[in-house]
């Protein structure tokens, strides 16, 4: 396996139409009255002041894929025929991770304790869609790497606890992530810590 790659810092432009998307407007079904986007628009840019994306990328080499698993090394087996089905033409995968960071969930909490509701779900919306931004940057980035050499990423991703790819899977994941390097741990029950924290796989072909 290739070393980790940590990335500190990770600044992208906030996927405004997502966040709203994520928070149930629909630009041609949901008509937003200007002085609530307005609020809603401060609540989002407070949320960002909050977030500090980190991420890390790992690219392995796929020993075996028999249509039922993907053997990466002794210690780093998938057991998912969908997971394999994606991978089959692919001799290579990349994991990755990203996170959101522990003030933003901090400020959550805090804003939810104080029965604050509306802002809790503004920056919660706001810290999901940014999480998920990371990883889309993760992607582009291996991508513009790969492309040297004649590769690519596949476009889609797996997250652990997807259709038969057991979320216990994200224990190894995040090991071989070396995810604690970015403030994120994992509990008993295979959740990162901050919980605005994700890991996903995609293959590399070419």
């Amino acid at each position: 396996m290739s070393p980790v790659n940590i990335f500190e810092k990770i600044s992208i432009d906030p996927p405004y139409k997502r966040i709203y998307s994520r928070l149930g407007f629909k630009k041609r079904t949901t008509e937003l009255p200007a002085q609530q986007r307005e609020k809603t628009d401060a609540l989002i840019m407070d949320a960002l002041s909050l977030i500090t994306l980190k991420g890390c990328t790992l690219k392995a080499i796929v020993k075996k894929n028999d249509g039922k698993e993907v053997v990466i090394s002794d210690d780093l087996i998938f057991e998912s025929i969908k997971l394999a089905r994606y991978l089959r033409d692919c001799n290579e995968i990349l994991l990755m991770g990203a996170t959101a960071g522990s003030n933003i969930m901090d400020a959550i909490k805090d804003k939810t304790s104080q029965d604050n509701l509306s802002t809790a779900v503004v920056y919660d919306a706001t810290a999901s869609e940014m999480t998920d931004a990371a990883l889309d940057w993760l992607m582009a980035y291996a991508n513009n790497q790969l492309r040297r050499a004649g590769k690519i990423l596949l476009p889609r991703r797996f997250s652990a606890g997807y259709a038969d790819f057991k979320l216990e899977n994200q224990k190894n994941i995040h090991g071989q992530l070396e995810m604690q390097k970015i403030g994120v741990t994992i509990n008993s029950n295979f959740l990162l810590l901050p919980e605005k924290s994700v890991t996903a796989i995609t293959g590399i072909y070419g």
